[in-house]
């Protein structure tokens, strides 16, 4: 567990704000999010405080690892710009009243429509992943009679430390252009259209990262890459570099503070400064793009300890009432956790067991081998470092309700997304005529 001002342990209690974890699954049931507004709040101011060390930048928050109007809200108040990947994304941020040229669209497919949507909103950005993009976005801008403001997502074929399934920049990754390929040809044909406006690159190369030697290669082969550009006379304006940063799950990963996770931020805006002074480049604007270190240590999911199975000298499941429908990322990637009864939190760790779910599946499990005080039926569990990618990747697998989002503020606690019903489940369920006889 990662202790902070906002998660500690009191009395044997883990204390989420001035709240038992205890108290908050009694009144708002569990499964169920939990969200730290203070800490996000914390980590946000941090980071632009970094990105703007050597020079002038912003942070954007990536929406995909956590999409709620109230956080929106949250991130905006605090400075942040926001980073989307599609349409649904878009139109959070503008329920949410963010200012929509401080919005950069992602996605290596974009459709037509949410071209549309994005163009419709006045966004400040598109981040071109392809010659498809490119030429719809062109075509539709043009009919708008606007001139559109682009990065170009570029790949420096850096293989980041990090899982396969969450590298982005390896060679032949899915995601942008090739700095040592078609790259300079795609800023090229930018350049010279009517309807578009090149203001720079963007570089992303993977999630979960805690080797910066990796945003140091990036760095330096982008910076190559810009230098190329300008002996081509083609101005970058902005350098996004994306986000990525390694966050607390377990004991065996490092325990930051705010202030360390952004030191990753000021490192990142230090060496870009030093490398543009050092090819003679007009520094640019800096952007980053966290999503994960500003929400994931934020959140935790309460459970309710159901079934318990002991297998001696094999394994000992204890069961509870989410799973892989509110966190499918141990079905996904084998990701790992900690935990800890929340009435017992202060107690030793001395059983292993597996944390299984209720869905129909061997697979759903929360994790495997994990450290965790003696359970019975009716506990409080808490898994921490679940904010991110937890919510946003939840289904109604076996028709289960996706779990509701509660914030808490200090002394202050309520929903952000509220308990779904079966009838939220059946909703959009329809049936023909012609079953009716």
């Amino acid at each position: 567990m990662n202790t902070r001002d906002t998660l500690y342990v009191k009395d044997g209690n883990l204390m989420i704000g001035s709240f038992k974890a205890t108290e908050l699954a009694a009144k708002f049931g569990t499964p169920l999010y939990v969200m730290d507004a203070q800490y996000i709040a914390e980590v946000c101011d941090a980071f632009v405080a970094a990105v703007n060390k050597c020079g002038s930048g912003a942070v954007a928050f990536a929406n995909k690892a956590f999409a709620t109007v109230a956080t929106a809200k949250l991130a905006a108040a605090h400075g942040l710009w926001f980073d989307v990947v599609s349409g649904g994304e878009l139109y959070l941020v503008a329920q949410a009243g963010a200012d929509m040229k401080k919005v950069l669209f992602h996605g290596n497919n974009k459709t037509p429509r949410e071209i549309d949507e994005g163009l419709a909103h006045g966004i400040g950005f598109f981040v071109v992943d392809s010659l498809n993009e490119l030429e719809l976005l062109d075509e539709k801008a043009g009919r708008r009679g606007v001139k559109q403001d682009v990065l170009v997502r570029v790949n420096p074929g850096v293989s980041a430390h990090t899982y396969e399934a969450v590298m982005t920049a390896a060679p032949f990754s899915k995601f942008g252009f090739d700095v040592h390929g078609d790259a300079l040809d795609v800023i090229k044909d930018i350049a010279s259209r009517k309807n578009l406006n090149f203001r720079g690159l963007h570089v992303h190369i993977g999630s979960q990262i805690y080797d910066h030697s990796s945003y140091d290669a990036a760095i330096d082969i982008t910076t190559d890459f810009v230098k190329k550009l300008a002996d081509e006379g083609i101005v970058t304006d902005i350098l996004d570099m994306g986000g990525g940063y390694g966050i607390y799950y377990t004991d065996e990963d490092p325990k930051f503070t705010p202030r360390r996770y952004a030191y990753t931020v000021e490192s990142i805006a230090r060496l870009v400064a030093e490398k543009s002074a050092e090819k003679g480049l007009k520094q640019p604007f800096l952007i980053v793009e966290p999503g994960r270190s500003i929400v994931g240590e934020a959140g935790i999911t309460l459970y309710t300890v159901g079934a318990i199975k002991d297998f001696p000298g094999v394994r000992k499941y204890v069961a509870v009432d989410g799973g892989m429908f509110d966190n499918p990322r141990y079905a996904l990637y084998e990701s790992r956790y900690s935990a800890v009864i929340a009435n017992k939190a202060d107690k030793p760790a001395d059983e292993i067991v597996t944390i299984a779910g209720k869905c129909c599946e061997s697979g759903d499990l929360i994790g495997k081998d994990m450290p965790l005080q003696h359970a019975e039926t009716g506990d409080i569990l808490a898994v921490f470092s679940t904010g991110a990618y937890n919510y946003s990747m939840a289904s109604n697998y076996n028709l289960n309700a996706v779990p509701p989002v509660v914030l808490v503020d200090g002394d202050k606690a309520d929903y952000i997304v509220k308990p779904q019903t079966y009838g939220d489940l059946l909703r959009n369920n329809t049936v023909p005529e012609w079953l009716n006889g």
